[in-house]
């Protein structure tokens, strides 16, 4: 059968299930691995000029040079927050782990307090403690006195995939539920609704976890070192003029080697980045409203079953190929253009490799098809001439090795070209298939086989087949042939007989196949001269 001729209710059958492999492959993310391989290769160069508003102000290597070992007093902190507020920063991170008071100097934590009150635009971190044995998750806040004279609290979460890349965050999360913005949406301050996906399962909420919510994918400006960045120790000492620091939203944060958390991220894989130049990306991706949305898991897992089960319907119908051809450079073009049109990211990785999938099983269908096709009789689906000289020296070289009788049938319908003369071609046709039909019925066994070599000319062979047996399936088939009624157009029926002419030897290396194409043969001859409808034997008894 081939792909023109299934019928469609299994044509949709099979896309259906095909398709919803894909779905299952999709939602439970069985290729995670390849889709972020195609989303760093998507995203790896697309840079974009990050927001000229922001400044990191930088606790470098020179920084340390000048001030000292870390960590430094927080008065020394409250000196440049003043910097930055007599410069009129428009909005400052204080990206610092200030969860516990300064337990040598308590002044040092009111004298900061007061710093962060003059600015009046300070926004600290929220530190996430994951679980651990019988400790709960809990959050990290700055002490009471500094937190709460900051303008906002933002969490420093930072999302990491499995293989080590940050290319995600959670915009809001929180202990018991996701109430503290994002570090870099903090510094951002952008109104409106939130992107991203939300929590599929708030209602889950527990007063004790860690909740996050409206997932997007990091828009990176571009490699490390993409924003102006300046040094701490330069700003605190007046060295940096002011009108840098005028109007800016400033980050500043550890990016000295030791001490400052590193990141991988999609944009490279040789030099890492500071959390500090990540919450930076954050805050420019935000302001310039270029958050790329992951679809959500609905759409991406419908969209991925369409494509698969498409390509499966398409590939059953005429020039079936070209969408093997065209399929996949087609879905990852389909991604590419949401991603980059859209900043919609579409993980094509089940959709990819379930069409992989269905155009494996084609082709392997496809190849066994045509291999049988290259051995089959078109009209009959018979073997063809080939087949049948194959098949007959097999029989004979096993007839050689184990002694057992091989029989071969070779087989005429008696006055076909009358047949065709008088109804017609396309009547000849139809008795030559059912004739196949019956003949095929009468080659039982597994090593039974039917054969047509054209024209009105059939055979059959029967390994391990005494005369009697041979004989026996012979009568039977002439029989069956002589009662069947073949329509011949407009209404009317025709009876067709057959002649046959039967050969049975035990092979020996003396034989060759020749030899029994050559005695049935003579028997079908016989058959014909006898008056036809009938068949004639040698098994070589005495004549």
């Amino acid at each position: 059968m081939t792909p023109l001729h299934l019928p469609w209710p299994h044509r949709l059958l099979l896309a259906a299930l095909v398709g919803a492999l894909a779905v299952a492959a999709s939602h439970w993310q069985w290729f995670w691995k390849q889709d972020e391989a195609v989303y760093d290769a998507y995203v790896g160069g697309w840079e974009y000029t990050p927001d000229a508003r922001l400044l990191i102000v930088a606790i470098d290597d020179n920084s340390l040079q000048q001030l000292g070992q870390w960590p430094w007093p927080r008065g020394t902190h409250a000196r440049l927050l003043d910097r930055l507020t007599d410069a009129r920063a428009e909005r400052v991170v204080l990206d610092l782990m200030l969860s516990e008071p300064d337990r040598q100097d308590s002044a040092q934590d009111a004298e900061l307090a007061a710093a962060i009150r003059r600015n009046g635009h300070v926004v600290l971190p929220v530190l996430a403690a994951p679980a651990s044995g019988p400790r709960m998750a809990e959050e990290l806040l700055p002490i009471p006195l500094i937190a709460a004279n900051a303008a906002s609290l933002g969490h420093s979460d930072i999302e990491v995939d499995g293989d080590g890349v940050a290319r995600g965050l959670y915009l809001t999360a929180g202990i018991g539920s996701p109430h503290w913005p994002a570090l870099g949406l903090a510094l951002a301050d952008t109104r409106g609704p939130l992107p991203g996906l939300h929590d599929p399962q708030p209602d889950l909420a527990s007063p004790y976890q860690w909740r996050r919510d409206h997932y997007v994918r990091v828009r990176y400006a571009g490699p490390p070192e993409r924003f102006p960045q300046v040094s701490y120790a330069d700003v605190l000492n007046g060295e940096v003029d002011t009108a840098l620091l005028r109007g800016r939203r400033v980050l500043v944060g550890t990016t000295a080697s030791g001490i400052a958390p590193r990141l991988l991220t999609p944009t490279t894989r040789e030099r890492w980045m500071s959390g500090s130049e990540y919450q930076a990306n954050v805050a420019s991706m935000l302001l310039a409203d270029k958050v790329i949305n992951p679809l959500p898991s609905a759409w991406q897992s419908a969209l991925t079953g369409v494509l698969v089960a498409l390509c499966c319907l398409l590939l059953t119908l005429p020039r079936a190929w070209l969408t093997g051809v065209l399929a996949l450079p087609l879905t990852l073009l389909l991604s590419f253009v949401l991603l980059r049109a859209g900043n919609l990211w579409f993980a094509p990785a089940a959709a990819l490799t379930g069409m992989l999938a269905v155009l494996l099983a084609w082709t392997l269908w496809r190849v066994s098809a045509w291999r049988r096709q290259a051995n089959s009789d078109a009209l009959t689906g018979l073997g063809n001439r080939l087949r049948f000289e194959q098949t007959l020296q097999a029989e004979h070289d096993a007839g050689c090795r184990s002694g057992r009788p091989l029989s071969l049938v070779l087989i005429d319908v008696d006055h076909f070209k009358r047949h065709n003369d008088d109804f017609g071609h396309q009547a000849g046709d139809t008795v030559l298939r059912r004739i196949a039909q019956e003949i095929r019925a009468h080659a039982r066994r597994p090593r039974d086989m039917a054969a047509r070599f054209g024209g009105d000319e059939f055979a059959l062979i029967l390994p391990d087949t005494t005369p009697e047996g041979a004989a026996q399936v012979v009568q039977d088939l002439v029989a069956r042939a002589q009662a069947l009624e073949i329509p011949a157009g407009r209404g009317a029926t025709t009876h067709i007989t057959l002649s046959a002419g039967v050969f049975t030897r035990v092979p020996t290396p003396g034989t060759e196949p020749r030899h029994f194409f050559e005695g049935a043969d003579a028997a079908l001859y016989q058959a014909k001269a006898a008056g036809r409808n009938g068949y004639a034997a040698d098994d070589g008894g005495p004549g």
